[in-house]
């Protein structure tokens, strides 16, 4: 057991809504800790630039944004270590936060582990990962400089990796199931400007080729059944993420995307329980409303914490 006396709030993540809400609990005086199993910042490293934060109207690097959250977390007080959470446990009136052999007792837990890459779950994605298949166009975009890429998917994300890879790539091919898109108008415009984008539309991946390296797709037309090999350099799986729950072991009520269900506070159904960022159902995958919500579950655990 950690050493130290029990921890008023300790927060699971440390992405903008986990380091949001560091800085309110931090501020209100409560004795803070911050588990992050690996580099503060969180998804949003993974992007280039970050355009839409108030405050920065001519975009910012997300890296020195996120070391600016942390270093203001700290400065009010919050702790911060780097360990994976496998399982939280009541224990007498506390929440027991378990990390292999390190365990932490809390009067407050905030949940704000955001989410992880969803997979096409093909044939021979796994085995080529790495190897010509990605899901970070910021990370593995410049590998493929002047060669022919595709990116899947129809949402947001989508539509921001394809645009991001015609930088490096001489072609990209934006590979989606339906025949419209589900992302934001102003990415549906920038895609469909480019000279570097075409469509393959209506069309689902059914199997990624290759021996060393990728070498194609075999893909099918989901209107004509027609089958065809499509031959790339490179596929991004843009198709969206899931929650990262799984440590819950059943502990608060999810919803059908897996996704944490929080109410005003974002509260959860546990007592003392709240969550915040992308892992919720309360949020719009965008940072703005990752650090709101993170600041609502601060407050709200101050507030719990004064009438306990």
């Amino acid at each position: 057991m950690h050493t130290r006396k029990i921890f008023d709030v300790v927060i699971i993540g440390a992405g903008p809504a986990g380091l949001s809400s560091a800085i309110y609990t931090g501020r209100a005086k409560l004795n803070t800790l911050v588990l992050e199993k690996s580099m503060p910042g969180g998804q949003i490293l993974m992007t280039d630039w970050v355009e839409n934060y108030p405050g920065f109207p001519g975009g910012v690097a997300p890296f020195p944004l996120m070391e600016d959250f942390r270093k203001q977390a700290e400065k009010f007080g919050a702790e911060i270590e780097t360990a994976e959470v496998n399982r939280v446990d009541k224990q007498d009136n506390h929440w027991k936060i378990v990390c292999g052999e390190r365990k932490y007792l809390a009067r407050t837990l905030i949940i704000a582990t955001g989410s992880n890459y969803r997979k096409l779950e093909v044939p021979g994605e796994k085995e080529l990962t790495g190897r010509g298949v990605s899901y970070c166009a910021t990370c593995d975009g410049a590998f493929f400089r002047d060669k022919t890429v595709g990116v899947a998917g129809g949402g947001s994300l989508a539509l921001t990796e394809a645009v991001f890879l015609t930088k490096f790539a001489r072609e990209v091919k934006l590979i989606h199931r339906r025949a419209q898109f589900r992302g934001e108008k102003i990415l549906q415009d920038r895609a469909t400007r480019s000279d570097k984008i075409s469509f393959v539309l209506d069309t689902v991946i059914e199997k990624i080729n290759g021996g060393e390296k990728l070498e194609s797709l075999t893909i099918k037309n989901v209107k004509t059944n027609k089958v065809s090999e499509l031959r790339l350099d490179g596929i991004f799986v843009s198709i969206g993420m899931d929650p990262n729950t799984g440590f819950l072991n059943s502990l608060l009520d999810l919803n059908e995307k897996g996704e944490i269900v929080v109410t005003k506070g974002m509260a959860t159904s546990k007592p003392g329980i709240y969550a915040a960022g992308d892992v919720t159902d309360a949020c719009s995958k965008q940072v703005a409303t990752a650090v709101g919500s993170g600041v609502e579950a601060a407050i709200a655990a101050d507030e719990y914490l004064q009438f306990k």
